[in-house]
């Protein structure tokens, strides 16, 4: 399996950080996108979606959302939300999860002629997965970790987070994957500790979702709790649940077999 290395593309102006994993099966294989959490980046996946590609004998996407990996920054990503040109700066708001499944996503996937994609979404990269199979046609979507409400477990864990960037050793452990590790970090961080987005809950959505659709979630996970996909299953008959016993936020690096053994069974059942 060849592995093309990374190239930008802009959509709606922003330049973003893509690679391309060549399929080896031929060209009737799916393609796989991987859509990364909300800290992560094309570098911060390693070399995952290259050996689960080379796995399942199909093509793969990965990409960095804008502010992530080697995607263009967030213009004062901490200032006041603001709108000009047609290009959004400052804070995140609250619908960021939205626009990015609904505006971004579905205009990256056009300009590299993919259709039909199988999602693997983890954490946001889950949420925004889950938010585009409910408006778009997708042959199956896999979720790791996803919120599709914020719990008081995901707001004290990531209150940690802030405290271990300023105070302690996360912003050195980031910085490699990130251009600006800054940006990267307070987008995420800044929005879903507002109070503006202690509603957000896309549960209510889930209904149109008729994709097949996998969901992961780590028993150990101190960003949410398994009332995330159980939610999920409830709104989507057609879910199949893998909980993981010793397993965190990052099912694929902590339970690495046990991920790839049931995305091949998911992706083969397509």
């Amino acid at each position: 399996m060849q592995v093309n290395l990374s190239s930008k593309i802009k959509i709606h102006g922003i330049a973003l950080e893509v690679q391309r994993i060549a399929e080896s099966n031929g060209p009737g294989a799916p393609v796989l996108v991987f859509l990364h959490e909300g800290l992560g980046s094309v570098a911060m996946w390693r070399d995952w979606p290259t050996q689960l590609c080379a796995r399942l004998g199909c093509q793969g996407l990965v990409y960095s959302r804008q502010g992530y990996g080697q995607s263009d920054a967030v213009p004062d990503v901490r200032g006041p939300s603001a709108q000009a040109a047609g290009q959004r700066h400052g804070r995140l708001l609250p619908d960021y999860m939205h626009r990015e499944a609904l505006e971004i996503l579905p205009a990256l996937l056009q300009a590299l002629d993919i259709e039909r994609p199988v999602l693997l979404g983890h954490s946001d990269g889950g949420t925004i997965a889950l938010i585009h199979a409910s408006r778009f046609d997708v042959a199956g979507c896999v979720v790791m970790a996803p919120h599709v409400v914020v719990e008081d477990i995901s707001v004290k864990a990531i209150t940690a987070a802030r405290d271990a960037y300023q105070n302690g050793p996360l912003r050195q452990r980031l910085e490699p994957y990130h251009a600006d590790v800054d940006c990267a970090f307070w987008q995420w961080n800044d929005v879903w500790l507002s109070d503006t987005f202690r509603p957000f809950d896309i549960r209510p959505e889930l209904g149109g979702i008729c994709a097949p659709l996998l969901a992961i979630q780590g028993e150990a996970d101190p960003y949410g709790t398994m009332a995330q996909i159980d939610d999920i299953a409830r709104a989507v008959p057609q879910t199949q649940l893998l909980k993981l016993a010793h397993c965190g936020h990052s099912p694929h690096r902590d339970q690495p077999e046990a991920v790839a053994q049931a995305v091949q069974a998911f992706m083969s059942a397509l």
